[in-house]
């Protein structure tokens, strides 16, 4: 096992119940799970790409995820478009390389992102509300949040696997 049960941070109790609670519990699982998988491994093990010609590394897949905080936020607010993080399309994994200031930059940018979309959601009380410009219901937006991470923690378990063997929960 990746973790012992009782060690693992997934495994707190959800912080309060009903469908929000519920959401916002898988939400937070999956995000530490990409941490998870991420852990232990220097620069160059995050960058690793998978199967050429793929562009896909645990590393673009962290830039990648604070890119698409930052592309739901633009969805659920009127404020002026956030421009895109890493540039280029597909900037978040061309721009992955084996690089410490990357990786510290890569965490504190989903960190940072991830903190500002959640802000947003925060005080939206009924999941059925419609917001921002793409007039996105809170309720399917928080799902795909869920999913996306979830397909990602997908690929980030396959990724580990081919770095260092190591597969897990």
């Amino acid at each position: 096992m990746w973790l012992d049960p009782a060690e693992d941070p997934r495994e707190a109790a959800p912080d309060g119940e009903g469908e929000r609670a519920t959401l916002e519990d898988y939400l937070r699982s999956y995000r530490l799970t990409l941490r998870l998988k991420c852990d232990g491994l220097d620069a160059a093990q995050l960058a690793r790409r998978s199967v050429p010609p793929s562009t896909m590394s645990l590393l673009g897949l962290v830039r990648h995820l604070a890119e698409v905080e930052r592309d739901w936020r633009n969805w659920i607010t009127t404020d002026s478009v956030a421009e895109g993080l890493y540039g280029e399309l597909d900037g978040d994994f061309l721009g992955a390389v084996g690089d410490d200031t990357v990786v510290e930059s890569a965490w504190a940018d989903l960190a940072r992102e991830q903190a500002a979309t959640d802000a947003v959601l925060a005080p939206v009380e009924d999941l059925s509300t419609v917001l921002g410009r793409s007039q996105v219901v809170v309720r399917d937006l928080m799902v795909h949040r869920v999913e996306e991470y979830a397909r990602h923690c997908g690929h980030a378990d396959l990724l580990r696997e081919c770095i260092d063997g190591r597969v897990g929960q």
